[in-house]
């Protein structure tokens, strides 16, 4: 499994996201209930926003993103953004109850 790249244009903590990268990883446990296309419309909630690291290990910070609805169904969003990449990765994604 290999990593996808989506163009996207948001702006996150001030920068502009130019480029989703998402970890296959969350196909292992959570690929009955969550799809790139979900994942997508997840990020695009960032928009606008600004969040504080949960984690930084240079030049990474990393995000936890709780709460998030798509469809009346909510989820928890792992990400990073890499310092001066115009990019954010997805880690992984899944459903909560």
């Amino acid at each position: 499994m290999r990593r996808r790249e989506y163009d996207i244009q948001i702006t996150v903590n001030g920068r502009k996201i130019r480029k989703v990268i998402i970890d296959p990883h969350y196909e292992t446990k959570h690929f009955d209930s969550l799809d790139d296309e979900i994942i997508l419309r997840l990020v695009n909630q960032l928009d606008g926003q600004r969040f504080e690291p949960d984690d930084e290990n240079a030049p990474y910070l990393y995000f936890v993103t709780d709460r998030m609805v798509v469809n009346a169904r909510k989820y928890k969003l792992v990400w990073l953004m890499e310092a001066d990449k115009l990019y954010i990765g997805v880690i992984n994604a899944y459903r909560r109850q």
